[in-house]
């Protein structure tokens, strides 16, 4: 039996492993957080932004995450369950309370303040070799690994998903306020790097990450010697450079926006696209058109995808 085939016949097409958060995000239009004077509630983190963003394009995802008993864990089970994300991997603590994060409202990188609680106790009991060995796709993202327990787990269960054949994937979102020391960050992006995870960063977050402006090949060249064969950096209005280890550089534009409505979870759809697509085996130039179509519905739309359209018609 080829590979091939045993991934076809996984049950679950991405199981996302990592934070999920209550997002505060500004009504005022480009103002910082310090200016914002009020926000809306949405459901966020990026990996339940993956989870749910794939279940909607009719992808079977699975979350796995750690909420407080308490009204906004009510309300994050709610949500999932209406698109069809499977949540029998997410924990519940009774002694801490589901974790927020505010976020100004902006065409750029906003910037965020976290409080962080529940998000970062995600336990290996959460995640079963029997759920691994039915997954196609093993996606976290860099906020979920900056801190423990859930780091350990996240680790712990990528590397045995590494060896029950399920492709591992990656969102780089770094953030030096996540993370006790950037010496730590690099040690377990490099860990994590060693299992040839699918890649998506962003310039901001190579900025951050390096405190310089590095080429683009630099930073190819610094995931392909991490053990990363695919890495696609994001690079906002600029659009996408995908980089395969061996093979010459894909660059494709974004797509013109007459309006930009909101830039959190653009990444998310990106890279939500980008999975859907590789999952149906498209070439990876239709991957990143894909993924490059989803993240503009998204910059047109506040909070999530919107729901009075056929996202799948809108892409294919």
């Amino acid at each position: 039996m080829t590979k091939q085939t045993i991934m076809s016949e996984r049950k679950i097409d991405v199981l996302c492993v990592g934070e999920v958060l209550i997002d505060f995000i500004g009504h005022q239009i480009g103002a910082t957080i310090d200016e914002t004077r009020d926000y809306h509630r949405y459901l966020g983190g990026s990996p339940t932004n993956v989870a749910m963003n794939c279940s909607r394009l009719g992808l079977q995802s699975q979350l796995i995450c750690t909420v407080g008993k308490d009204g906004f864990g009510s309300y994050i089970f709610k949500r999932l369950k209406e698109v069809g994300v499977i949540t029998s991997g997410i924990q519940t603590l009774t002694n801490k309370p589901s974790s927020v994060i505010f976020v100004s409202r902006t065409e750029g990188t906003p910037d965020f303040i976290p409080y962080r609680e529940a998000d970062a106790h995600i336990e290996e009991s959460q995640i079963s070799s029997e759920v691994l060995a039915q997954s196609k796709i093993y996606h976290t993202t860099c906020f979920a690994l900056s801190r423990l327990p859930a780091q350990k787990t996240i680790l712990t269960k990528a590397e045995e998903a590494y060896r029950l054949g399920c492709k591992l994937s990656i969102d780089l979102n770094y953030a030096d306020e996540l993370w006790d020391s950037k010496a730590a960050a690099f040690e377990i992006i490099k860990a994590y790097c060693a299992f040839n995870p699918l890649i998506k960063v962003s310039a901001d977050d190579m900025f951050r990450l390096f405190d310089k402006t590095l080429s683009h090949d630099e930073i190819f060249d610094f995931f392909h010697q991490a053990g990363a064969e695919l890495v696609c950096l994001t690079l906002g209005g600029d659009g996408v450079k995908c980089a395969q280890k061996g093979k010459a550089t894909i660059a494709l534009p974004a797509i013109k926006l007459e309006k930009i409505m909101d830039a959190t979870g653009a990444g998310d759809a990106f890279w939500s696209g980008f999975l859907f697509a590789y999952i149906k085996e498209k070439p990876i130039t239709e991957c990143l058109q894909i993924a490059l179509k989803l993240a503009a519905l998204k910059l047109q739309n506040i909070g999530r995808l919107p729901n009075n359209i056929n996202v799948i018609s809108e892409l294919l």
